[in-house]
């Protein structure tokens, strides 16, 4: 029931948060729906959000090379009204221990 509830306040937060900035700015936020991508909202979902980021991946090749996608314009605009900066997405390589 613990970690429901940190979820649940986490979900929240975003939403309060992106919502937030979007009224601010009289602005929406456009791309979060499948079906229809131009569709615009100005209350996004945190479950909308989040699913934005699902086709990231993290790559480690038999060379011991790591490699993430990049993440697109819709990403950056989600993270920039969350105030998180871009740079989490950059990687930071230390050698693996073996």
């Amino acid at each position: 029931m613990f970690l429901l509830n940190i979820a649940l306040r986490v979900f929240t937060l975003m939403e309060f948060v992106v919502r937030q900035a979007l009224q601010q700015a009289e602005d929406s936020l456009q791309g979060l729906y499948d079906g229809n991508p131009k569709r615009k909202t100005p209350r996004p979902s945190a479950e909308l959000m989040l699913k934005a980021f699902c086709h990231l991946t993290l790559y480690f090749l038999p060379d011991s090379t790591v490699f993430i996608t990049p993440i697109n314009q819709l990403q950056k605009q989600i993270l920039l009204l969350m105030k998180i900066p871009e740079s989490i997405y950059e990687l930071e390589l230390k050698p693996c221990k073996t």
